[in-house]
């Protein structure tokens, strides 16, 4: 959360909390034990004269937990951890949690429900926030609660417990969750409004209120009726003890909602695995009938969700500060992502000159202090990350002894961490089920923030240490203290009774959280989103190098799904998220309740756009799949700026490369000689990345590996394949385009191709594979390098078209051969614009003639999408679901795959993209 990046204003932020005295009191600590873990330890007691978690006034805080929730690990630094930490001594209940589409806060008389649908732009324009707003409160008749505590929590969804001696109210409430379902005795169910209700349906236990626009369903238990006083809404519960309420998409949603009212979840889980280049997620409720049988649901997904998901879903939609979010019935959705790019580093080019790159590598390794005397946490995390960028760099260019040299700092350092009783240690604390490295810093001790952040660091340099030495990274050796850092910060167990499942990482969001407390009034936040895909992609290299493809699998996960939700909450890639009014590009901070154009330390555009780019590494390969937005985003800075960054100048170079290499490398040029390397990176790294890229070319995001530790570079019409093999014999790496790599064992390989033709000697072979770009004149290719185009989309006329081709641009592909890959499916990407046109939808259809004789044997219709009436591209994807399908796939023999795209209404014409990398139609095709 806190994460400045200077000592000036880490001097300042510590000088600050003693005059306004929330510096945590000195610690007494019990005789401390040391806890062995392989040839490391960590302390079971906190170092002298420090604290752990506190409240804002210093005061010790404990976990505020029901008697069955006691022992357990919790979650905290997630979406409605106030529950459980109570950051303000004054608030026994909770601040506001945003669980999307509803927002909570926790009071005396039970829980405060809203549904914010209009953002207000606040901070002098730099933040748009839905705040929570209260519509009304859920709870029982005299209900007066003293405190409110977490009782039980899944992935997703959690149940907050109020009791006053005489009631008890439960609600279970959660991300994505239209329902609040509660269970309450000693009174009856009791709902007061903000102000008088609506009443548009009075169905005696079913009662359909308007408060303030928005629309609820009150549902009490068969034979039951409620009653309206004013404001005042009850129903008595009789023999039962439940009761729910949902917001309703529109009044004439009832009847459906209606039907899942009594089927309670009771739980929320997630299970993911990598096959192949692709990621695939399933997210899971459990639920209970309290009366009837039907156990289904509804659930609203997140765009970064949607957009990945081929499920069916309903026409049912909601506001929320991620964008629409879509409903889908049923209890389960599923997702499937090509995996994101991972590099130990970019490998070897002819662009970088040796004799130079030697000279900066010199100046890192042989510094007075490589560590730039840090001590606590995060700027040692900061110094780890430094030198291990340029271990993979010495070796490429044959600097054997300053690799080692650097491979051994790091050792001594991770080392001294790693063992308790010295200088630095890592402490664990008992109550909150946590390990807190001492120093700390930016309250990582206090508020449990950023473990995640702080402890990138750590992992992804000794997974470097381990490509070079694996034996230290046994778990009788080093190793089990990486692994015990990981329990902490991302723990893939759920069931590991010292440590939460996935502290930092919110599974249905998308994204980490940095607060450990929860404690604002906009909910959660996270800075750095680029620090925390440091951990992941510290922890797909950390289990290729020891052979844990559990922890590399979940480094997949979450590397490629925070990449998506990065792209759409923090770079608007899609800009279909950011309001019209909040009038930035991007955001440097994400809240519960919205985005802000800030960092928690400074107002300078440079850290503003820079710090969800830090620390840039092999695992930073993923930001270069959203390429236009990186433009905007440079352009925003530069305009912030009043011209071209002049601090965090390689950071953001670095940035520009993923898009524009060569403008990124003219930067370098005119500036390299005068610059200061921000104090994550070096002149040594900087110069080999932007060198590497202006050779290679940006990543190509759309052709994957089937092994995690690879990427994809293009530049013109030669695409370079580059993965790294940790293996200790060579292996064969095959791309989705078809292409394949031979590696030998513990190195990194290179080859080149065309995207047709024959391969060059040596090379993988020719770009066939299965994802098409479009061109203009009609053509599907697997070649790229082309210019971007566009092609015109005819009017509707103001007729309707849904489902029937109407002057469709048409682009084919023929003598296509390929063998379905089972559980596949049909995925695009259209880039459409209808320009200043008002009620205009595209609609696409795909058709498989399997064996090129004329006829099609497997066409599929999609339900067409509604473009907005301003100027810019907007993404029309395989998410909005098939309105119609006919026929099955088979393997294609020589076939044709055809791509049709028309006006399905609307009286205006529109632009279909041609000729880059954001429209394409991927087949489901081996």
């Amino acid at each position: 959360m806190r994460s400045p990046r200077t000592r000036s204003a880490a001097l300042l932020l510590a000088t600050t909390l003693a005059t306004l005295g929330l510096a945590g009191p000195a610690a007494v600590p019990a005789a401390a034990a040391t806890v062995p873990v392989g040839a490391g330890s960590y302390s079971d007691t906190r170092p002298a004269g420090t604290s752990g978690p506190t409240t804002n006034t210093g005061a010790p805080v404990s976990p505020k937990l029901t008697a069955a929730a006691q022992g357990k690990p919790v979650p905290t630094n997630d979406w409605w951890s106030s529950l459980a930490f109570q950051r303000y001594g004054d608030n026994p209940w909770s601040t506001p949690m945003y669980g999307h589409p509803l927002t909570y806060q926790a009071t005396a008389a039970g829980l405060d429900i809203g549904y914010p649908t209009a953002p207000a732009i606040v901070g002098d324009g730099r933040q748009y926030e839905y705040a929570h707003k209260r519509d009304l409160t859920l709870g029982l008749t005299g209900l007066n609660a003293p405190d409110t505590k977490a009782d039980t929590w899944s992935d997703w969804t959690v149940t907050p417990y109020w009791s006053d001696g005489t009631r008890t109210l439960r609600t279970t409430i959660g991300h994505g969750l239209p329902f609040v379902y509660a269970k309450g005795t000693g009174g009856s169910a009791h709902v007061t409004t903000a102000t008088a209700p609506t009443v548009f349906a009075d169905q005696g236990n079913v009662l359909g209120i308007t408060v303030a626009g928005h629309h609820y369903a009150l549902f009490a238990p068969t034979g039951s009726d409620w009653s309206v006083s004013g404001s005042t809404l009850t129903a008595a519960l009789g023999a039962k003890d439940y009761f729910s309420l949902a917001v309703l998409p529109s009044t004439d949603a009832l009847a459906t909602y209606r039907k899942y009212a009594f089927s309670f979840v009771t739980g929320s889980k997630v299970t993911w695995s990598y096959t192949g280049g692709t990621v695939r997620a399933t997210y899971t409720l459990t639920t209970q009938a309290q009366e009837g049988t039907e156990t289904g649901t509804l659930q609203a997904l997140y765009r970064h969700q949607w957009l990945n998901s081929t499920d069916p879903l309903t026409p049912y939609t909601y506001v929320s500060p991620r964008g629409t979010m879509k409903v889908r019935e049923g209890t389960a959705f599923s997702t499937g992502q090509r995996a994101a790019a991972v590099l130990p580093g970019l490998p070897k080019s002819s662009g970088v000159d040796p004799a130079r790159l030697r000279g900066y590598l010199n100046e890192a390794a042989n510094a007075a202090d490589p560590f730039s005397g840090a001590t606590d946490t995060y700027w040692t995390g900061k110094a780890l990350g430094r030198l291990a960028q340029l271990v993979p760099v010495a070796e490429q260019i044959g600097e054997t002894a300053t690799r080692d040299k650097l491979i051994g700092l790091l050792k001594g350092r991770l080392q001294d961490w790693f063992t308790a009783g010295g200088a630095n240690e890592f402490s664990y604390d008992r109550a909150w089920k946590t390990l807190t490295g001492y120093p700390a810093s930016y309250g990582s001790d206090t508020e449990l923030n950023d473990h995640h952040f702080h402890y990138s660091y750590y992992v992804y340099a000794a997974a470097i240490v381990a490509q070079y030495d694996p034996a230290w990274a046994a778990d009788s050796a080093w190793g089990g203290m990486v692994k015990t850092l990981v329990r902490d910060a991302a723990n893939p167990s759920r069931t590991d009774t010292a440590f939460p499942f996935l502290r930092g990482f919110d599974v249905y969001a998308g994204h980490s959280w940095a607060s450990g407390h929860q404690g604002f009034a906009a909910g959660n936040n996270q800075e750095s989103s680029s620090e925390s895909t440091n951990l992941s992609a510290g922890l797909v290299l950390w289990g290729s190098a020891t052979g844990d493809t559990a922890l590399r699998d979940l480094g997949v996960y979450l590397l490629t799904t925070e990449s998506e939700a990065i792209a759409q909450y923090w770079f608007d890639a899609d800009q279909q998220v950011f309001p019209a009014s909040f009038g930035h590009d991007t955001a440097g901070m994400v809240w519960g309740s919205g985005a802000a154009y800030s960092t928690w330390w400074t107002a300078n555009p440079e850290e503003i756009h820079g710090i969800n780019v830090l620390p840039v590494t092999g695992g930073s390969l993923h930001l270069g799949g959203e390429k236009a937005a990186i433009r905007r985003n440079i352009a925003e800075m530069e305009r912030e700026n009043g011209g071209p960054a002049v601090e965090w100048r390689d950071i953001l170079w670095e940035f520009q490369s993923l898009a524009d290499p060569a403008a990124a490398k003219s930067k370098w040029d005119a500036g390299h000689a005068a610059y200061t390397p921000e104090q994550g990176e070096s002149k040594a790294h900087t110069y080999h990345w932007i060198a590497t890229m202006d050779t290679l070319g940006a990543p190509d995001a759309t052709v994957t590996g089937d092994i995690p530790t690879s990427a994809v570079f293009s530049k013109g019409t030669v695409r370079t394949y580059a993965a790294h093999n940790h293996g200790s014999t060579a292996r064969t790496v095959t791309f989705s385009d078809g292409a394949k790599l031979t590696v030998p064992a513990r190195s990194t390989a290179t080859g080149t191709g065309t995207g047709g033709g024959d391969p060059d000697p040596g090379d993988p072979g020719p770009s066939t594979g299965n994802t098409f770009q479009l061109r203009t004149g009609g053509t599907l290719t697997t070649a790229t390098g082309a210019t971007a185009g566009s092609d015109t989309i005819a009017s509707a006329g103001g007729a309707n078209h849904d489902g029937t081709p109407y002057q469709p641009l048409v682009y084919v592909a023929k003598g296509v051969t390929g063998t379905v890959r089972p559980g596949a499916a049909t995925a695009f990407r259209l880039q459409v614009d209808a320009g200043t046109s008002v009620g205009l939808g595209q609609q696409a259809r795909v058709s498989y003639d399997l064996t090129g004789d004329g006829t099609f044997e497997r066409t599929e219709t999609y339900h067409y999408f509604a473009t907005d009436p301003a100027v810019g591209w907007e993404e029309y994807n395989q998410g909005r679901g098939l309105k119609s399908a006919t026929g099955a796939l088979g393997d294609l023999k020589g076939g044709t795959v055809r791509l049709e795209v028309w006006p399905a209404i609307g009286n205006g014409m529109a632009k279909l993209q041609t000729g880059t990398d954001r429209s394409v139609l991927v087949i489901p095709y081996g």
